[in-house]
């Protein structure tokens, strides 16, 4: 083990596209960096990684501190901002209460919203939003961060979702036919937040904790923010592209679009139980039945809008073809958060990979190359893929 990790930590080729992440290309291949001079390139204080090989978490590692002009030396208990990656646990929370019968996939989210309405007009008079729409971002509502005035206090969901002070972003509004393109948006991801603690008459915390995190066990993760006293030490700081500590951008209110707190391990548990699931070995979150249908391909999407060819599916991207794919969600929040999560269940291997600084993302992507080459994933499915269909950044 102690040679595949050494092999990692030695073998980054420098970034030059997402699809190089796949493709065993020599030119790329002369001249590798370790893993401290690319984190000092790119400015990058803390990395933290966890793979998993044949169905099981094989080793997790973790390098540098957790804030800049520190001592204090990132662990693999080191909390971190999942951002985007968030919405493939949002995912598998709607999934599994649409496997219940408790949701539906294609009716009106109105008829499950309380709190809140979607704002009917022109476009939704031709088709109006569902969940599905919502999970594979064609609803149709607009891409927006989630900036609020300073020292207003934090909005709520409602003032998010209206785009009213002291929120300043767009508000939830359909600005296009649903299901006619597709248009990531961070505030679709809100609308589901709502749907949610609407249904189950709970704050969306506390949901994912009875449905994900307890059942898996995952015990370093969560939806609360500012995290407790307790788990304060734990958290790891954003940087900018510089490398300078920031403050945290978070909300307490607007999560499930990207507001989870965790580790490389524990969303490794999380893939792993995707995987499972997928090959009908479990079911704690969702059937195999279910899982298949989350691993769908509901549309392409447009190679050059990330440099490979995607396909989405139900909260997450897919890359490859058939039988032989890798689902993937990354994520990136403002200051400098990163995340990077992918698996291929068919051959039972994966990774996660956190970081604390702004440059993170594409220094996950040369991680992802050293892992994949190590672990033979060219193999096992690039080659076989030719390429056509399915994984992504956004």
């Amino acid at each position: 083990m102690s040679e595949k990790i050494h092999s990692i930590e030695h073998g980054l080729p420098e970034f030059t596209t997402p699809k190089a992440m796949f493709q065993a290309d020599s030119t790329r291949l002369k001249d590798f960096k370790t893993l401290s001079e690319r984190m000092a390139h790119y400015q990058v204080p803390g990395v933290s990684i966890a793979v998993i090989n044949d169905y099981e978490l094989e080793w997790a590692k973790a390098y540098g501190i957790s804030q800049a002009v520190s001592d204090k030396t990132i662990t693999t208990n080191t909390i971190f901002q999942a951002a985007s990656t968030s919405k493939l646990i949002t995912s598998g929370i709607v999934l599994h209460f649409v496997e219940k019968g408790i949701l539906n996939l294609d009716q009106d989210v109105n008829n499950y919203l309380e709190s809140w309405q979607m704002q009917e007009n022109e476009f939704t008079e031709e088709r109006k939003v569902t969940l599905r729409l919502l999970l594979t971002h064609q609803s149709g509502l607009p891409a927006t961060d989630f900036p609020q005035k300073e020292k207003a206090g934090d909005p709520t969901l409602v003032q998010v979702l209206n785009g009213e002070l002291p929120a300043m972003n767009k508000p939830a509004i359909v600005e296009y036919t649903p299901g006619t393109k597709w248009q990531y948006s961070n505030l679709g991801f809100v609308v589901i937040q709502q749907i949610l603690e609407d249904r189950m008459s709970k704050p969306y915390s506390r949901i994912a904790e009875e449905v994900v995190f307890e059942p898996l066990g995952m015990e370093n993760s969560t939806f609360e923010y500012p995290l407790k006293q307790e788990l304060q030490s734990m958290e790891a700081m954003p940087h900018d592209a510089d490398g300078i500590a920031c403050e945290p951008a978070m909300t307490p209110t607007a999560l499930a679009h990207g507001g989870l707190m965790t580790t490389p391990s524990d969303l490794a548990i999380f893939t792993i139980e995707l995987m499972q699931a997928y090959k009908g070995l479990s079911n704690r979150l969702l059937s195999k039945e279910m899982t298949r249908q989350m691993f769908r391909k509901e549309l392409d999407l447009d190679p050059q809008l990330f440099g490979v060819p995607l396909g989405q599916g139900l909260g997450v991207m897919l890359y490859g073809t058939d039988e032989n794919f890798i689902f993937a969600h990354p994520g990136s929040n403002f200051p400098g958060m990163n995340c990077w999560l992918l698996g291929n269940p068919n051959v039972g291997k994966g990774a996660v990979i956190m970081t604390n600084g702004a440059m993170g993302e594409v220094l996950c992507m040369e991680i992802i190359s050293a892992i994949i080459r190590e672990y033979g994933w060219l193999n096992d499915t690039i080659e076989k893929s030719n390429y056509s269909a399915t994984m992504g950044s956004v």
